[in-house]
């Protein structure tokens, strides 16, 4: 089984941006340099994630920019009623030829409410379900309407006049839909509904045991989805230079970040200081953080080549989520990443910061060592040194 491997599109960028020291302010410009580079160098996609900018707004001004690179747009269910929405998707898919997904984001009762979309949790799932149904059936220019219990159009007359004509379809099969959905309904939201199916990462056997959970609940309906996960990279020509590097990336926080971050991340009624961990490597770390000290870099590997240091995403001190790390060199990380295709994780979302010089390192050197299914030949990158794999100057630290 081959794998996509996707890089992240979005701003800031910087060195290290989680921190504001190491943050650049980024603008449109960079966001295209971004995702000229990433086609290029011929990954499979960016993740539009949610950010300052309209994500659907940036990706279609892409499309003139880029010749290859789909865009994995997030977009909540209800911020755009669902036929406009359509309507969007089969424009940006005639331009570009066909190059949109979304990723479907069911986000919380608080962050909805602020979009005008106000249901609990369960019915946030059945809600998402009808207006994705109702959209893709829109795109694929069916206009019969829809009579749900949340979502209702009425049947679309095209006058016979080009102007009142929509488009149609790009992708006759709709657009591909990815995301997520961790509890037991958005589980059943995600086999209903979802072509491909994210997790964030965790090790590849605990990942590969919550994507059997779905497939098993998806071939009682009769489906197959593919599984994909989001993970931070740092690659070098050698382990040591990994993690020489995750060590500096450490070395740039302090104890008191840490120990803010390990209290957001704590269980309902658990203080700092009386929590803890059934992992004995992270009760140890945390044992460290109560005496004042950091621990180092490879004392928060939790599995090889697997590290959950601090990203843009977060420090996920007590353990795997969002900010996930492959560290190692690029034979580790082929491994890495071969291991979890074994546990049925066929796409990759990576990014690595700066995006611009950290894609060249992933495209010159793991691509070569990977079975890419793109859709296209890889692009041989002619290299004479590795001082070289970055076009770009370094950006002066805002």
């Amino acid at each position: 089984m081959a794998v996509k491997i996707l890089w992240y599109l979005t701003s800031p960028d910087g060195p290290y941006p989680w921190l504001e020291q190491g943050r650049w302010d980024t603008d449109y410009d960079h966001l295209k340099q971004v995702a000229t580079t990433a086609d290029k160098l011929g990954f499979y996609g960016s993740l539009m994630g949610t950010s300052e900018y309209e994500t659907l707004a940036v990706a279609a001004s892409l499309i003139p920019f880029t010749e290859r690179l789909k865009f994995l747009v997030a977009q909540h269910p209800g911020e755009v009623q669902p036929a406009v929405l359509a309507k969007y998707a089969q424009t940006f898919d005639a331009f570009s030829k066909g190059r949109l997904l979304f990723n479907v984001v069911n986000g919380n009762d608080v962050g909805l409410a602020s979009l005008g979309i106000h249901y609990p949790h369960d019915e946030r799932y059945d809600y998402s379900k009808e207006y994705w149904t109702a959209f893709q059936q829109n795109y694929l220019g069916d206009k019969t309407g829809f009579d749900g219990k949340f979502v209702k159009i009425t049947p679309r007359h095209e006058p016979p006049i080009p102007m009142a004509t929509w488009h149609g379809p790009t992708n006759l099969k709709g657009v591909p839909l990815w995301g997520a959905g961790t509890s037991e309904k958005g589980m059943q939201h995600s086999v209903e509904l979802l072509d491909v199916y994210l997790s964030f990462a965790n090790t590849p056997p605990l990942l590969g045991a919550k994507f059997k959970k779905v497939a098993e609940k998806a071939a009682k309906i009769g489906r197959t989805l593919e599984y994909g996960t989001r993970l931070q990279i740092i690659v070098r020509e050698t382990e040591q230079e990994a993690w020489d590097y995750a060590q500096s990336l450490l070395d740039k926080i302090d104890v008191d970040y840490a120990i803010a971050a390990v209290k957001r991340q704590l269980p309902p009624n658990e203080t700092f200081e009386s929590y803890q961990s059934a992992d004995p490597k992270i009760q140890k770390n945390l044992e460290l953080l109560r005496q004042g000290i950091l621990p180092k870099a490879k004392d928060f590997e939790i599995y090889p080549n697997i590290w959950i240091g601090p990203s843009w995403f977060g420090f996920d001190f007590l353990g795997p989520a969002s900010g996930t790390t492959l560290v190692g060199s690029a034979e580790n990380i082929a491994a890495r990443i071969k291991e979890y295709e074994q546990h049925g994780t066929s796409a990759f979302i990576l990014s690595g910061f700066p995006l611009i010089s950290e894609a060249y390192r992933v495209a010159h050197l793991l691509f070569p060592l990977l079975d890419l299914d793109h859709g296209f030949d890889i692009p041989a990158l002619n290299v004479a040194d590795q001082t070289k794999i970055s076009p770009v100057p370094e950006k002066t630290v805002a």
